[in-house]
This record gives structure tokens, sequence and C-alpha cells, in this order.
């Protein structure tokens, strides 16, 4: 089993940044990927950005250059830099782990964080 606790969310204004942390607990030593997704309600949730344990990401193309994912393998906390916020970022935000190379549909997953970018 596999724990995971956001935090870091929060009301920020347009323009703002942000700093989400997930720390993960319990059968670590099996997690590879680790990153975050979005859900606003009434739509699916959706890739923000993922990190495997070697350094290797994926983003979604719409985040790029705004959004950085980044993890500390020695606390086994994946973090989410996010610049430039716009009132289409607010979403609760979701953290997710992967054992070694399974299907993403066995991801452990946390209970969310909830980030509003509004004036």
């Amino acid at each position: 089993q596999i724990q995971l606790v956001e935090s870091g969310g929060g009301l920020v204004q347009p323009g703002g940044s942000l700093r989400l942390s997930c720390a993960a607990s319990g059968k670590i030593f099996d997690i590879n990927t680790m990153g975050w997704h979005r859900q606003v309600p009434g739509k699916q949730r959706e890739l923000v950005a993922e990190i495997t344990k070697d350094g290797g990401t994926d983003y979604a193309d719409s985040l790029k250059g705004r959004f950085t994912i980044s993890r500390d393998n020695a606390k086994n906390t994946v973090y989410l830099q996010m610049n430039n916020l716009k009132p289409e970022d607010t979403a609760v935000y979701y953290c997710n782990a992967r054992l070694g190379w399974l299907d993403p549909k066995y991801d452990y997953w946390g209970r969310g964080t909830q980030v509003t970018v509004s004036s």
C-alpha cells in the first residue's frame, strides 16, 4: 500500500505562484512514477505532469513553461511549482504514484488539494 498526502493548495491571484507538495509513505521503494493531475467539476481528470524515479518528465503540452515538476527521492516527495497562474488553472490537484511499470489504472491517488486562482 501507498499513502499520498498533498499540501500547498490555496487561493492565489492571477499571475501568482504556488508550490504543491506530495509526500508518499508505505511501500515507497516500489514507486517509479509520481505526478500530478487535476480535475474540475464535470470534466475528466487530466494530466498535469509526471516524473520518474530517474527524473524523466512528461507534461501536458498546454502547461509547459509555466509548471515545473520535481522530485526528492530521499524524501519520497514530489513537487509542482506553478507560476503565472490563470483562472483556468482552478481545480483540485491530485497526486498519483505508480509502482514499477504497471498500467496507470493501478495508480495510487491522494485526496487532492484545491487550487483557486481568482482576484
